[in-house]
Order: C-alpha cells, then structure tokens, then sequence
C-alpha cells in the first residue's frame, strides 16, 4: 500500500483504477483513457494532484538563497504571484527535480515539486538553506486539483463564489490566494485551465461540485498523453540526476545571464556548453506501424545510437509520438528499434499538441 492522497476513497468511490505511481496510490483511469484525454482537450477534465508537495519558502533572504539554488533566474519575478519553471541541479548539472516557484512576496515564496522526488528534494532544498537563515514549510495540510481544457475554467468559475472574477482575470503563469484557495493559471496538459491549492478537508467536496458541473474525471494515464503531446517532460523519463537539463530539452529554462551570478552545478554546465553538449532530446513521429516506448533503442544511420525518454500512441494525432535522447549531429530521419525491427521515424520540433490543436 502506497501514500493516498485527500481523494483516494472518492477515486475508490468512483471505480477509478488505482496503480503505484511514485509511491503513492493513484488513479489511472475511470474508464475509457483516450476519452478522458479528449475531454481535456475538447472541453474539461479535472486531475488530483495533491501528491505533489507544495512547500513554502520564507524569510529576508529568501530570494537571494532560490537564484542559488534553482538554475533559473527568480530575479524575474517581480509582479506577486508570477511563477517560474526551473530545475533544481547537483552540483554535476544533473536534474533533482524539476519544479514550479511562485513569488508571493519578497519573504515568502511557494515551490511545488514532484510526488516521487518529493522527500529528496525537501532535503537538497534545507542543504543550502542555512546560510540564507531561510526556512522551509512543506504544506502537508493543502491539496491540489487541476482543472484542464478549453471549457474548463468556466465550469469552475462559479464554484469559487466571489474570487470568480480575480480567478478569471489571473494571466498565464500567475497564482494568487484568493480566500480559502491559491488559484494559478499553470498546468501540464497544454490546455488553459487552473490549478486550484485548497484545504485538505475541502478537497472531496470540490472534486464533487466540479464533477457537478460537468468537468470529467482524469487519471494519469491521460495526463501523461496529455503532457506528451503538449511537449513537456516527465522526471525519471525525459530527464534525471544524470542528465543536464542541455541534454534534456530544457536550456531554456537555464538562466546563464548574468554571468556573475552563481548557482548549485553551473560549473558543470558551463564546462558542457564550452565542451559542445553531445546529446539533444528530440521530438519523433513513427512514419511505421507500431507504438513508441520509453528506452526503446533509437538508430541514427551514419551518426550514432539514441533512446527513447517517452512515447505513447497519440490520440489527438492519432500517431504515435515520443522524445528521444540522440546525437547532437542527428537529423530529420531515424529508425526505432521496435520488437527487433527498424521502423522509420521523423524529427520533429515538438510540442506536437497545444490548446487543441495540431502543430506538425
């Protein structure tokens, strides 16, 4: 038995399929997945993450400690609420996680980090905390529901009663405590939508209401299709500790500017760019019949050998997609070991998928 989150029993409840995901016992599906997933892209679909944990970061020099700390830049953020995408790094460049910060004030910010990695990540944070005097408060007592697709925030909005209006006029990328709950306009599928942090004890009925209001239920199976499309990774597949995020898709979200300003594994980083960086995450489409896989063998004639980090069947395409890690000198034509067959495959620039629409 694995953690359970605020809304297991009402996952239980509704005849969803519970699988272990990062330790913790998590809906996969409530029926049919690819219905879920175009739910989310037609209309509204809702997903609990409370097993993610937010954690707040408090105290004078809290924004001095996260420009150490995070390989992106919160020196960004200057409006109240503003949120930032960054990894955390060791000190060999390698992603620890991958985590979204929010700037509430100058003493207070807000991270949400990854359910699998949570502990450990909670422990690399309070390593360099003490000479900032910074202190950080996972919040065990919030949970987490997001609501995804084009329709989405409508059905919801009336459920926030008088913050409907604030909710509404929040920009992309921006959260805000607006009376019980913090509403950010942030999400992982590649649809407009909300996140919504609220009391542990007011997350089932929430989940309810919205079920009410018509907003499907969706599991992780959807999600990860979702996000795929969407072209955004997953830890422990399109990146990990062994990995720089120069490797991974993910330079943009590496702030090198100013050059003054230090943080944990910008030497490594810096030495990999200066070195040329020998890897690059790509997106594919199989032109073949087949399915692509995570670690499925990636062939680049005349260059070299690659893997894939993820890939799945996609509905809104209806082909199947995927990232690969390949060589940085591989171009617009590969072929993927499927079952001890080559088939062909196309780079692509990903995301594949975004607010409903088709971008290959």
């Amino acid at each position: 038995m694995g953690f359970k989150t605020p809304l297991y029993d009402t996952h239980v409840a509704a005849g969803a399929r519970m699988v272990d995901f990062g330790g913790w016992d998590m809906p996969v599906n409530y029926g049919s997945q690819i219905e879920e997933h175009h739910a989310v892209r037609r209309d509204a679909g809702m997903f609990d993450v409370s097993h993610m944990l937010i954690a707040d970061v408090t105290g004078a020099r809290t924004r001095d400690y996260l420009r150490y700390v995070l390989a992106n830049d919160v020196a960004k953020l200057k409006e109240s609420g503003k949120a930032l995408y960054s990894c955390l790094l060791n000190e060999a460049g390698g992603v620890v996680d991958d985590l979204i910060v929010y700037y509430i004030n100058e003493n207070w910010f807000r991270v949400v980090v990854n359910a699998g990695t949570r502990d450990k990540d909670i422990a690399w944070l309070k390593r360099f905390s003490g000479p900032f005097g910074v202190d950080i408060q996972p919040r065990t007592d919030l949970a987490m529901i997001a609501v995804q697709g084009p329709n989405a925030r409508a059905k919801t909005a009336a459920l926030l009663g008088s913050h409907a209006a604030a909710a509404q006029d929040l920009k992309a990328f921006v959260g805000r405590e607006l009376g019980p709950y913090f509403v950010s306009r942030t999400g992982y599928t590649g649809e407009d939508g909300w996140e919504i942090v609220l009391p542990v004890g007011d997350a089932s009925g929430f989940w309810a209401d919205l079920k009410a209001a018509g907003v499907a239920e969706c599991g992780l199976g959807a999600r990860d299709t979702l996000r795929l499309e969407a072209g955004m990774n997953l830890y422990g597949n399109d990146m990990d500790e062994n990995v720089s995020p120069l490797e991974s898709g993910l330079t943009w979200t590496v702030a090198f500017d100013p050059p003054e300003r230090d943080f944990v594994g910008r030497a490594a980083l810096d030495a990999l760019k200066k070195g040329g960086v020998p890897r690059k995450l790509v997106g594919l489409v199989l032109e073949d019949r087949g399915v692509l896989r995570g670690h499925q063998k990636v062939v680049v004639p005349g260059v070299g050998e690659g893997e894939l980090t993820s890939g799945t069947f996609s509905p809104t395409l209806e082909r199947s997609i995927g990232f690969a890690r390949v060589p940085a000198a591989t171009g617009g034509q590969v072929q993927v070991d499927i079952r001890g067959k080559l088939l062909n495959a196309h780079v692509v620039k990903y995301p594949f998928v975004r607010n409903g629409k088709a971008l290959i």
